[in-house]
């Protein structure tokens, strides 16, 4: 479009009459001079001088908008590749195993909009809260303040499949300090998210990983958590080992040896199933899986413990 065609968008057209430079019949190319110029297709009021300051002042104002379109979209491709370098350094520290200066990077951005930011910030709350030497006060602030960011994840971007797996794991966490019956209500929508989560990605392993733990719960349930669950609710969660195991073979097809807890619960899932044979297996590939964080030395001593203890009894 040329500048005059973009300039005339901007002439004050008089009311009812049809955009376009037409002059009225009969005077095609007359001069005449006078003081209010009439054309069919708008009108200048007054003297050419202020016609001409107008039509300076439409010009700047056009470039001017020009200008802002230019600066914003420069603005926003910024905003994106700064939020991309973030998620560089983030996902570097969290691979790195530097729970805190992950947790002190992704807090400076608290307040982004963003649901891969906010996500990540979950878990990273969360990973603090589950340090050994994080006191149980701030253990608390920390569990609450990830399923905040978690939330604001999901309502950022309902689709991402990571913000319903940390809005559910979140969840579940918060359960511990509301008691048996929020924890038992709070079941249903943890279920759901994990579903969700999967159904958006199946090829993520751990969400997949964690709704074997949500079976496994529900299969290990106490009779006395069990008969509250039935007194609060007419169908009170459920699940069996067999679903579980399900789940947790179906994380290690999609991601061989990707999470040590996984390795664990098939061989207590097989124990629980009186498979001891299969138990072993899986609880030695646990006790030998690298530690890499403090997770997994927990887990490698358990594996160790359980070993032991069914091999002496036999």
């Amino acid at each position: 479009m040329s500048l005059a065609a973009r300039l005339w968008r901007f002439l004050p057209l008089r009311r009812g009459a049809a955009p376009g430079p037409r002059l009225p019949a009969g005077t095609s190319g007359s001069r005449g001079h006078c003081g209010r110029c009439r054309f069919r297709g708008f009108e200048v009021m007054g003297n050419p001088g202020t016609f001409k300051r107008g039509l300076l002042l439409s010009a700047l104002s056009y470039w001017g908008f020009e200008t802002y379109q230019v600066i914003s979209q420069a603005a926003v491709v910024h905003a994106a590749a700064k939020v991309e370098e973030i998620l560089e350094q983030a996902d570097y520290l969290y691979e790195s195993g530097e729970t805190e200066k992950l947790y002190q990077l992704l807090t400076q951005y608290k307040e982004s909009e963003d649901a891969e930011l906010l996500w990540r910030l979950a878990r990273a709350s969360r990973d603090v809260a589950q340090l050994s030497r994080t006191s149980e006060e701030e253990k608390k602030l920390l569990v609450y303040e990830a399923l905040e960011y978690a939330k604001r994840a999901l309502q950022k971007n309902e689709s991402h499949f990571a913000a319903h797996k940390w809005y559910a794991i979140c969840l579940s966490d918060v359960g511990d300090y509301e008691g048996i019956k929020a924890k038992i209500a709070n079941a249903y929508i943890i279920k759901e998210h994990f579903e969700k989560a999967i159904e958006l990605n199946p090829k993520d392993a751990t969400s997949i990983h964690l709704m074997g733990i949500w079976c496994y719960t529900f299969a290990e349930m106490p009779w006395y958590q069990r008969r509250i669950a039935e007194m609060l609710f007419a169908t009170p969660p459920s699940s069996t080992y067999e679903k579980a195991l399900g789940y947790f073979h179906r994380a290690e097809q999609v991601d061989p040896n990707f999470y040590s807890k996984n390795l664990l619960l098939l061989g207590k899932t097989y124990l629980k199933l009186h498979n001891k044979k299969l138990a072993a297996f899986w609880l030695m590939k646990a006790k030998d899986y690298p530690a890499h964080t403090e997770e997994d030395k927990q887990i490698q001593t358990e594996a160790a413990q359980l070993l032991t203890s069914f091999s002496e009894k036999n």
